[in-house]
């Protein structure tokens, strides 16, 4: 009996190319550590699914942390 090889993930799909974060926040009121945040998520879309979950919860990591804070003040 021969078993055939499991395939392989599909191929990624075409899309927009990721949109550049300003993170200065000088038109969009931001802070710096959600504009880091949101800008790791933004460089994450280029990287492999396994290291884009690292990626996706520092974001998280750093935007509970933030979000935090701002509760506390």
């Amino acid at each position: 009996m021969s078993v055939s090889p499991r395939p392989g993930p599909p191929p990624p799909r075409p899309g927009p190319p990721p949109q550049s974060w300003s993170g200065d926040g000088a038109d969009d009121g931001g802070h710096p550590a959600v504009d880091a945040a949101v800008q790791a998520m933004a460089n994450a879309a280029n990287l492999a699914p396994a290291d884009q979950i690292a990626q996706y919860e520092a974001a998280y990591q750093t935007l509970r942390e933030t979000l935090a804070t701002i509760d506390q003040a």
